[in-house]
């Protein structure tokens, strides 16, 4: 298997609840400049491309160093097919033999808070462990996932996990969210499988800060917040 990495950066035009979101100026850059130059300045990449359905973010990109090969399939861009369809898809037509990239990296640019350190760790540790997949995974704080409840019509609550409602915080193991920072597979896996998600795959830990999924208006408050943290030595 080859060792060479490519870099996968899917981004859709259709954003629904923050429109223009991939190219909407995030202190003073576009959102998805942040993660062409975590890629770029992680050194470990052979090519570095955003999948898009959108010439505007397509050329926002290519100014901020990134490649974009071709304009992505309408069908792959719709908003429910999975974006792991659109990175194995831009594989298959870069590398049609599997001769030449053995690792595949998907980053979201709406996680913009990730360095190229944490894009040099997370490689490290897919190596060492030597999964399949590995997906980037933020680990739940104040907000206990054991103790979740559905709420229904009425208001009345339903634990989802009943036994863990009389067990302290401290005595349930702990839990894990993936974010869509850093996604690594194998290419000839994620080729057969068509997605990061198969049964044996690991998760490498990023700090919640840096994992930051944007996806609304409030998230996006947020990453505000934080980079000004960032900026003033806050964190």
């Amino acid at each position: 298997m080859p060792d060479a990495c490519i870099a996968v950066i899917p981004a859709r035009g259709g954003s629904k609840r923050v429109p223009g979101k991939n190219i909407k100026p995030l202190m003073g850059k576009p959102l998805i400049a942040y993660t062409v130059e975590a890629a770029a300045d992680s050194g470990l990449f052979e090519r570095i491309v955003v999948s898009t359905d959108c010439q505007e973010i397509a050329e926002v990109a290519q100014r901020h160093g990134a490649e974009v090969p071709f304009l992505r399939e309408a069908s792959l861009a719709d908003d429910i097919t999975p974006v792991s369809a659109a990175t194995v898809d831009m594989l298959v037509k870069l590398d049609p033999d599997g001769s030449t990239y053995g690792f595949v990296c998907q980053m979201m640019p709406n996680c913009p808070l990730k360095t190229s350190a944490d894009v040099r760790d997370s490689h490290r540790q897919f190596l060492e462990s030597g999964a399949d997949s590995q997906l980037s995974v933020v680990r739940y704080g104040w907000q206990n996932p054991w103790w979740a409840m559905r709420r229904d019509d009425s208001f009345r609550l339903d634990p989802l996990f009943r036994e863990a409602m009389t067990q302290r915080s401290q005595d349930l193991p702990e839990l894990f969210c993936p974010t869509g920072a850093i996604w690594w597979a194998k290419a000839d896996v994620l080729r057969r499988e068509g997605t990061y998600h198969i049964p044996a795959k690991t998760g490498w830990e990023i700090p919640w800060q840096r994992g930051l999924d944007i996806d609304t208006y409030d998230d996006w408050d947020m990453a505000e917040i934080l980079f000004r943290l960032d900026s003033a030595g806050g964190r």
